[in-house]
């Protein structure tokens, strides 16, 4: 991105120095010899993994963004690929899809106001609420500047404030940096003037966040997901206290109820010369509603060649969404997310289409979860609704964002602890990867302490909380992540080959291996 502030990686010949004396190394010995290349492992062609990626992550496909005709669209693709390729369906009724619906909450635009001095403001257009909050409030502004002069009493006031830039540093991708400087700004500035006792807020944009505003309304307008049905997200922390979204109240009976929520607003830089005056009565009214409508996870299986092992399963995994039609970025609104994951869901389909010629003692399953850029909700559901038994599940390989980046380099999250959930796993990985592709591993992202936390980013997270041996691999984020820059033409089509190839020796390890792997001793994900 223009104005990133995490520097990505710059090659493998510095990051091998970094990762010479890691856990990771030390498990690399440990690893088993790689087998010898099955027939199979031919099959998987640079061509054909570019042609299925610009039908995937083309414009046509609009962005793929879930729970929209699109997503559909993107779906009923795949599932065609697969039926042509002889996969046999495993979803609902015989069929390629396991149904679902998502729940979606946003405020109504409909039966929400906001006034100042009687005026109707256009909610999204010329003020946008920050949060999906409903609340009612009134109140008067007072106008404090930028904040900081905390002497100014806005207790029970709509504190009126220009944008302070943020003090931290901003995360090095997801969406424009003017959207992620807007974002960070209004949050901390936001909370800053509710902990002072303001009714309201109202937050003017800078110069930068002013570029941002039809990128804020526009990703804000859409809401919040769940999926009904499944797992809680990031359920490891269930009975931790931590787990679960905030919820009313939540204490025990009698206690007081969770006070109203503080709306923040935000503004076009050129209202500030209207909101400066004092006194202005403001009327704000913002009313949530709920609705479901469906998604769709893709599932294809191929039986096993062992009477005996064929009852158990290695999982692939992907998800087909994206996030659709946006804000334009340099003229172009159309995200279409070629690695993430058009780069994975294809190198699924390659590695299906070459299992259906030579598959392994265990049988294969092919998933590609619905809405996963919603919240996981895809393999949420699935978790809760598998098509097998979990306890049948012998491994997931879990792949999103496999095409970009340095040549030679490739992360495996899920490697390390506290992530790690199955040595073994990690060792067929690793001498899958010594046999045939010969990545330098990148452990720097599967480390807790890493910024961005990509390892609870992907569809591997529910399975692995249940003790599903789980690996995820990837090359990692980009400047071009989450914006309309993600293009087919983007991608390294020889690493994307490259990667498809590890994934499926890795595979073809655990499908015919005469041991399933284990899941280590007392893991714990966190």
């Amino acid at each position: 991105m223009r104005r990133s502030r995490t520097p990505l990686l710059a090659g493998a010949t510095a990051l091998a120095g970094l990762l010479a004396t890691t856990p990771l190394q030390a498990q690399s010995k440990m690893a088993p010899p790689p087998p010898r290349s099955p027939a199979g492992l031919a099959l998987i062609r640079q061509a054909d993994l570019t042609r299925d990626l610009y039908a995937m992550a083309g414009d046509a496909m609009n962005g793929r963004e879930a729970g929209t005709l699109d997503e559909m669209r993107a779906s009923m693709w795949v599932a065609e690929q697969m039926r042509k390729d002889g996969v046999t369906p495993k979803g609902d009724d015989g069929s390629w899809f396991q149904w679902w619906d998502v729940q979606r909450t946003r405020l109504s635009t409909v039966s929400s106001s906001i006034a100042l001095n009687g005026r109707p403001l256009a909610i999204w257009t010329e003020i946008t609420p920050t949060s999906n909050a409903a609340v009612d409030v009134a109140g008067s502004t007072v106008f404090v500047g930028d904040g900081r002069d905390s002497t100014i009493d806005v207790r029970g006031k709509i504190a009126v404030a220009t944008l302070l830039p943020p003090t931290t540093p901003l995360r090095s991708t997801t969406n424009t940096y003017e959207y992620r400087y807007a974002r960070q700004a209004i949050t901390t500035q936001g909370a800053m003037l509710s902990r002072r006792g303001a009714a309201g807020v109202i937050l003017v944009a800078d110069s930068v966040a002013d570029i941002a505003f039809d990128g804020v309304w526009k990703l804000q307008q859409r809401g919040t997901y769940d999926v009904l049905g499944g797992v809680p997200r990031f359920s490891r922390n269930a009975g931790g206290g931590g787990g679960g979204r905030a919820g009313g109240g939540g204490g025990a009976a009698g206690t007081r109820p969770a006070p109203q929520p503080v709306p923040v607003l935000f503004v076009r830089r050129a209202m500030l010369s209207q909101l400066r005056t004092d006194g202005q009565l403001v009327d704000i009214k913002l009313r949530a509603e709920r609705f479901d409508y469906p998604s769709v996870n893709v599932i294809g299986m191929v039986p096993g060649t062992d009477p005996t092992l064929r009852n158990e399963y290695v999982v692939f995994s992907s998800h087909q969404d994206h996030d659709g039609d946006r804000f334009s970025v340099d003229g172009d609104s159309v995200w279409n997310g070629a690695d993430d994951n058009a780069t994975t869901s294809v190198a699924l389909l390659a590695i299906a289409r070459s299992w259906v010629k030579h598959p392994s003692k265990r049988s294969a399953l092919f998933i590609f979860h619905g809405a996963e850029e919603k919240g996981l909700l895809g393999s949420r559901y699935h978790v809760a609704h598998p098509v097998v038994p979990l306890a049948q599940m012998a491994a997931v390989l879990n792949g999103d964002m496999i095409g970009r980046n340095h040549p030679d380099t490739a992360a495996l999250l899920g490697s390390q602890p506290p992530h790690r959930n199955s040595l073994e796993l990690v060792q067929m990985a690793l001498a899958a990867n010594m046999g045939t592709t010969k990545f330098v591993i990148d452990s720097l992202w599967d480390r807790p302490t890493h910024p961005e936390g990509w390892y609870f980013r992907s569809d591997h997270v529910p399975y692995a909380e249940r003790n599903v041996p789980s690996l995820f691999f990837s090359s990692n984020l980009h400047p071009d992540y989450h914006t309309p820059r993600d293009e087919p033409k983007n991608i390294d089509y020889p690493k994307l080959t490259r990667m498809t190839q590890w994934m499926y020796m890795t595979g073809w390890m655990v499908g015919n291996a005469a041991k399933r792997p284990a899941v280590d001793s007392g893991f714990v994900l966190r």
